[in-house]
């Protein structure tokens, strides 16, 4: 398989043949590569499970077909695929990133994550992209030997995509800008993703209506291009080929323009990928600029609207007071979390706690911390 990456594979595609490896040495296996084995190792961790019961975008439980950070990071990966295997990249290694990439997402979706930002304001801080690396490294604890699931160093680079500069593993300690093009490829398509699976269950939950969503122009040229091919099309079935065809553009658009910008790089290599002042997996200037202003519509209309915004509020003072509990009474944590606090610290340690509890298992402590 190695082999056949590094001849089906471009150039400046990551090989796991040629994986920096692991924190901790390990024996290759058999009939895996070295990131099949991290996207198995991924899929069978208790953080990846947990996401099937916490927010996307609407309230866990609130809509059978609504979505969740599991079946979120699952399109991600699905999605990541597409671009990846277009544009000769690992593919494997993009859905490793992908799937990772939401682990250490707080309950409550975005909500929950700016409250435990507020609990966590003099105390270092949170935010899910390094909690995702904190789950990896730290908090996954399967193997008797280390903490974590010793994942690539491939794979924990992508994850940490708000962590610049990046530094080079080795005495060098190197430091560069841009991390591999499959993680580039995993960032945008967890854009793609959200931009129009949070248009899609915005539309099933009844909190846009057509007039508003043809002020939007990403959704007008998809709407119209969906009529040409289907006009006699209604709804409930117009939404879905509508967000059916946002996704096609998107990609299309991403992996032509991506194509472009890194043959007249000249990259030759995974390392000269990295070595680039600015990223290649890009969206063409004009898709750019309709994605900004789709972004500013859904926190318009839908991130922050009432029926979404209230149900958060009403969360998130629950996580707030279980925090709190938490922080006076730390035995509640359980015998795993207290032996961490002496080195983490214990409002780390209880950020941490907090930030891998499901909607429904905070909510069940709640009422038992409320009475």
């Amino acid at each position: 398989m190695e082999a056949t990456e590094r001849a089906v594979l471009a150039p400046f595609a990551e090989k796991s043949g040629e994986s920096r490896g692991r924190k901790y040495i390990e024996p290759s296996h058999a009939y895996r590569t070295q990131f099949q084995r991290d996207r198995a190792r991924i899929i069978h961790s208790r953080a990846f499970r947990r996401m099937e019961y916490k927010t996307q975008v609407f309230l866990n439980g609130t809509g059978d077909h609504l979505r969740t950070r599991l079946t979120h990071s699952i399109e991600v990966a699905s999605i990541s695929r597409t671009i990846a295997r277009a544009l000769r990249l690992n593919e494997d290694l993009a859905e490793g990133i992908a799937l990772a990439h939401d682990l250490g997402h707080a309950p409550f979706g975005h909500s929950g994550e700016e409250t435990l930002a507020e609990c966590m304001r003099e105390h270092g801080g949170f935010d899910h992209n390094r909690q995702s690396v904190r789950v990896v490294e730290l908090l996954e604890t399967p193997y008797p030997d280390f903490s974590g699931l010793n994942l690539t160093f491939e794979v924990r680079e992508g994850l940490r995509k708000h962590e610049r500069p990046y530094v080079f593993p080795g005495p060098e300690e190197e430091e560069y800008d841009c991390p591999s093009l499959e993680a580039q490829v995993a960032d945008l398509a967890d854009e793609i993703t959200y931009y129009s699976h949070d248009l899609d269950d915005a539309v099933d939950f009844e909190i846009l209506n057509p007039t508003q969503l043809e002020k939007n122009e990403v959704w007008r040229r998809s709407h119209r291009a969906v009529l040409a091919r289907y006009a006699d099309a209604r709804e409930p079935e117009l939404h879905k080929l509508i967000i059916r065809e946002i996704i096609d553009r998107e990609v299309h658009d991403l992996v032509a323009t991506s194509a472009k910008s890194i043959a007249e790089s000249g990259v030759q290599g995974a390392d000269d990928v990295r070595r680039q002042p600015a990223s290649l997996i890009r969206y063409s200037d004009e898709l750019a600029e309709a994605n900004r202003a789709l972004r500013k519509f859904l926190y318009q209309n839908v991130y922050y609207h009432p029926r979404v915004s209230e149900l958060n509020r009403r969360a998130c003072e629950m996580l707030r007071r279980v925090f709190d509990a938490y922080l006076v009474d730390p035995d509640r944590l359980g015998d795993g979390a207290m032996r961490r606090i002496e080195k983490e610290g214990l409002h780390r340690t209880v950020c941490d706690y907090v930030a891998g509890m499901t909607d429904r298992y905070l909510m069940e402590e709640y009422g038992r911390i409320a009475g």
